[in-house]
């Protein structure tokens, strides 16, 4: 991904917080925007279309009806929305950009990606593995499930017409930054196949390193997506977000990591997610969140 001035950036809101149990993170598109993000990237080059947010429930007006996956059907609604969003501009050529809301909304936009391309690769960048089903979660929290889902693990429960299952090839599959698991999904991680790259190992090899290997596994398929949770930062560094682990990416980790995605040229569409303004200070989230994606859109310091 670069500015040349000949890429469209098609922005899609997804305001999604029925997917985990604080509430705050469904202003997190507005928070991004707020903090500059339209003209950031137009400064870069790129000609921006903002579609504005895709309708979502919400948890007051919202029967739970599994404490497994909770509200599952109403995300599933939102995330066929963000699908179709996805399909229509990859269609047009454009980089796709989805704002989260939290991660559950994932699950739209590589089952969106899967329909348009086929089955393809994502650099999950996140503090934890999202690769829960509605037998290993604890909680029931679905933000915690879309790479099962897209996986094809999670369960006829995440299909839908509006893409296929398995959205994502785990050969092509890394998480980078992981430094929390469930029990359960130790043993999914290993029963997949993906590649995890733990915040221990990036201490070890370093993040150059942990960056190339994964963006090396990540290549090749159907289409490359990079997913961007806010929590896989440092909470010094990225305070505004739901499920805060110490001991995460630096600043200038966190940049690197985005400014080799945009120096591979492999990542045809990114997402953002968790930002919660409620939990942040003075912005301090959206703002990182937005300079982040200038680092995979390509922005350089000369």
């Amino acid at each position: 991904m670069a500015g040349d001035g000949k890429r469209d950036v098609a922005i899609i809101g997804a305001p999604l917080d029925l997917g985990q149990g604080r509430r705050g993170v469904d202003m997190g598109p507005s928070a991004m925007r707020y903090a500059g993000l339209e003209e950031r990237l137009t400064s870069l080059g790129y000609r921006v279309r903002d579609h504005g947010n895709v309708e979502t429930a919400v948890p007051e007006a919202t029967a739970l009806r599994d404490e497994r996956a909770r509200f599952l059907p109403e995300i599933k609604e939102t995330c066929e929305r963000i699908a179709a969003k996805i399909v229509e501009e990859s269609d047009t050529g454009a980089i796709p950009l989805v704002l989260g809301g939290d991660h559950s909304v994932a699950l739209g936009t590589l089952g969106g990606l899967a329909a348009a391309h086929g089955a393809g690769g994502v650099l999950w960048i996140d503090a934890h593995a999202d690769i829960n089903t509605p037998e290993t979660s604890p909680s029931g929290n679905v933000h915690g499930m879309p790479l099962s889902a897209a996986l094809g693990l999670g369960g006829p429960a995440f299909e839908s017409a509006a893409w296929p299952l398995p959205a994502v090839d785990p050969k092509h599959v890394v998480l980078l930054g992981l430094r929390q698991t469930d029990d359960g999904e130790r043993l999914l991680l290993r029963e997949a196949g993906v590649r995890v790259i733990t915040m221990s190992e990036i201490d070890r090899i370093g993040i150059e390193r942990a960056m190339r290997e994964a963006l090396d596994r990540v290549a090749g398929p159907a289409f490359v997506h990079v997913s961007l949770d806010l929590d896989a930062l440092d909470p010094e560094v990225a305070p505004g977000v739901g499920t805060p682990v110490r001991g995460g990416l630096t600043y200038r980790e966190a940049h690197l990591s985005l400014e080799l995605v945009a120096e591979s040229g492999l990542a045809g569409s990114l997402e953002v997610v968790e930002v919660n303004p409620i939990l942040d200070r003075e912005n301090v989230t959206a703002l990182t969140a937005v300079e982040l994606v200038a680092s995979a859109l390509g922005q350089t310091i000369v």
